[in-house]
Parts: C-alpha cells; sequence; structure tokens
C-alpha cells in the first residue's frame, strides 16, 4: 500500500496542530489569571527540557545499536515531556508577569540570540517531531530516518536552549 495516501489524514492533522498550537500559546500569553503562584515550574520545565535532550540523544545511541523497542520508548518519552513542558510553561506565563532579562553588554544579545532561536525552532520542531514519528508508526522507516536527520538537532537545540535561557535569566526571576 501506498503510505503517502495512507498517510494524508495525518498530514492534514500535524499541519492543523503545527499551526493551532504556536497560535494558541500566543493568545494564551495575553491570558493573565492572577491569584495563582506557579513561580515554581520554570525550574521544573527547564529540568524537563533537560531530560528531554538527555532521552534524545540516548534514543540515538539505542536506534544506533539497533535497539528499536528501547529507542521507540524514548521518542515517546520526549514527546509526552515535550508535551509536559508545553502545559507547564503556558500555565506558568497566564499565572506570571514575564521576567526581564537583565544582563548587560555582550551576554544581553549572546541571550536574545539564544532565545530567539530557540522560540523559533520551537514552532518549526512541532511538524517536524509530528512528521517523522508519523512516518515511523506508518511503517515508513526510509523517510522516518530523513526527516529524523533534520528533526534531532532542532529538537535537541530547542531542549538545549531551552534549559540555557533559563540558567541565564533565572538570576533575575522574583
Amino acid at each position: 500500500m501506498n503510505t503517502s495516501v495512507k498517510q494524508n489524514p495525518y498530514q492534514r492533522l500535524i499541519v492543523a496542530l503545527s499551526i493551532i498550537i504556536p497560535l494558541a500559546v500566543a493568545i494564551l500569553f495575553g491570558v493573565k489569571i492572577p491569584g495563582y503562584d506557579f513561580s515554581f515550574l520554570p525550574p521544573i520545565y527547564a529540568t524537563i527540557n533537560g531530560i528531554t535532550g538527555v532521552l534524545l540523544i540516548a534514543a540515538v545511541v539505542a536506534i544506533r545499536n539497533k535497539k528499536r523497542i528501547l529507542h521507540e520508548w524514548l521518542m515517546k518519552t520526549c514527546i509526552l515531556l515535550s508535551t509536559v513542558f508545553l502545559v507547564m510553561y503556558v500555565v506558568y506565563h497566564m499565572t506570571s508577569d514575564s521576567t526581564p532579562y537583565g544582563g548587560e553588554g555582550a551576554i544581553r544579545y549572546v541571550y536574545f540570540f539564544i532565545l530567539i532561536s530557540h522560540i523559533l525552532l520551537s514552532v518549526a520542531v512541532i511538524p517536524l517531531v509530528l512528521f517523522t514519528f508519523v512516518r515511523a508508526w506508518m511503517g515508513d522507516f526510509e523517510r522516518h530516518r530523513a526527516l529524523a536527520k533534520l528533526t534531532f538537532p532542532v529538537w535537541l537545540y530547542v531542549a538545549v536552549t531551552g534549559v540555557i535561557v533559563y540558567w541565564m535569566i533565572s538570576p533575575y526571576y522574583k
């Protein structure tokens, strides 16, 4: 059976999710719910980003060692962790004021470069992860591997820079 025909419904869903998720996050950033203190979340979701990065590397090592079941489990865990991260991130920003970065000089430019590239690639990684996952799920491993070669470094960059952004801004949290 032609996998591209079988994949069409997922393609539409992935495209829809790839648009809806960033739009929903942007809209929810404008919503402020007073009276809740979720100031404890940033170190937790930064840790989740770090764990995701480690598990992504472990998943690549697993598949290179032909441990497909382990690889699959690790990748599903990474998707779950990324989802938990996103929920926590949105909850924090809906209940807390944004923390301005207080660094000065050249480090300020480094911070904003990392932050902006992190944000842009976090939007791009949504369809990459979903298309890569669906290709594996549908058994289209050749196309899965080809896309995974792009998805992995982008996802790893987003996970690692999430931790770096947290470390850089953490001294300025109230």
